[in-house]
């Protein structure tokens, strides 16, 4: 039915960008692929895997990681910890229950809120210092499809399938972008830009007076990510039962649709809001030094059964093991004093 519309919607209006496309097929009301109820997303049956990000000791790990920047920020007698993009919520209830077990006073001073949606709808108290945590969120953003001659857009071939067309620039925030990062591109180049991220940061930044943002994604720093021999399609992929899409444009709110996260940027527009960068790095080697083999041996400790000795084991593992799945993402930390 999505499809449908969005047929309507090109036959009525002429092609339209694939940024919008995007939007549609992610996050409309009714059939998008994030605000579907009827779609099993984790698991053999869905499209991701159930992975080490799920799990107690993935949440344990950054747990302990908060309490220490609480105790950065002075050991306020309130605080918040704002997740966004936090799905049902499993990563949240496990990070407080963490809290609860063993840092009691850390918990005793924590506003826990999260949101499901882009944009900080409910913000914290400015008078208290607030930790602002998202994992896989800005390559949920929408995109923009960019070449030499303009932008990509979706429109309609012979047989009523979706197909790309190329058209202008459909905002000036593009040309702005590509000045602003010195990128030009190659002949027959594609890239992607997320402006979405820009207007994401900006209502982060805005809302947090004293505190730390961090972010947890997949990515690359804008030399590599534009680069026309690395990369000459650019990132765009979907996924669907563990499997890559053929065609992104198939079937609009069946599948993810997602790109890798330009760090450049994200690092740029948080100096220029006013947020520092604090820590940069993969994600394995952020929870081996944030704790993950204390908090393994702590868990393993309680744990009486060697087949739940075995499932913890294996979690640690895949979150540290090099060339594994945590080594290809990236943990940024900012902060605003």
């Amino acid at each position: 039915m999505l499809a449908e519309r969005l047929k309507e919607l090109i036959r009525a209006r002429g092609p339209i960008p694939f940024r919008d496309w995007m939007e549609a097929a992610l996050y409309d009301p009714e059939f998008g692929y994030y605000t579907r109820r009827d779609l099993k997303r984790w698991g053999r049956e869905g499209d991701y895997r159930t992975s080490a990000e799920r799990s107690e000791l993935f949440a344990a790990t950054f747990a302990r990681y908060f309490a220490k920047l609480y105790d950065e920020l002075g050991r306020p007698s309130q605080w918040t910890i704002f997740e966004g993009g936090a799905g049902d919520g499993s990563f949240a209830q496990r990070v407080q229950r963490s809290l609860e077990e063993n840092c009691p006073r850390v918990f005793e001073a924590t506003r826990y809120q999260i949101s499901e949606i882009r944009n900080v709808s409910e913000p914290p108290d400015p008078s208290n210092p607030c930790l602002y945590f998202s994992n896989e969120l800005l390559d949920a953003f929408p995109v923009h499809r960019v070449v030499n001659e303009g932008e990509l857009y979706v429109t309609l071939d012979s047989d009523d399938k979706f197909t790309w067309s190329v058209g202008p620039l459909s905002t000036p925030r593009l040309s702005e972008f590509f000045d602003r990062h010195s990128i030009k591109l190659a002949p027959g180049q594609i890239i992607e830009v997320n402006l979405a991220i820009d207007d994401w940061l900006s209502s982060v930044a805005s809302q947090l007076k004293h505190g730390f943002v961090i972010t947890v994604d997949y990515g690359a720093e804008a030399s590599e990510l534009y680069d026309p021999l690395l990369r000459p399609n650019g990132t765009l992929r979907a996924f669907s039962r563990h499997e890559f899409v053929d065609d992104v444009l198939l079937a609009p709110g069946e599948y993810d649709i997602t790109s890798t996260v330009n760090w450049t940027q994200v690092k740029a527009t948080g100096e220029r809001l006013g947020l520092q960068v604090v820590e940069f790095t993969s994600q394995d080697k952020f929870l081996l030094k944030a704790g993950l083999l204390e908090e393994l041996d702590h868990r393993l400790k309680r744990i009486e059964t060697e087949a739940d000795k075995l499932r913890l084991t294996t979690e640690a593992r895949e979150m540290i093991l090099p060339g594994g799945m945590a080594s290809s993402f990236q943990v940024l930390v900012q902060r605003r004093k």
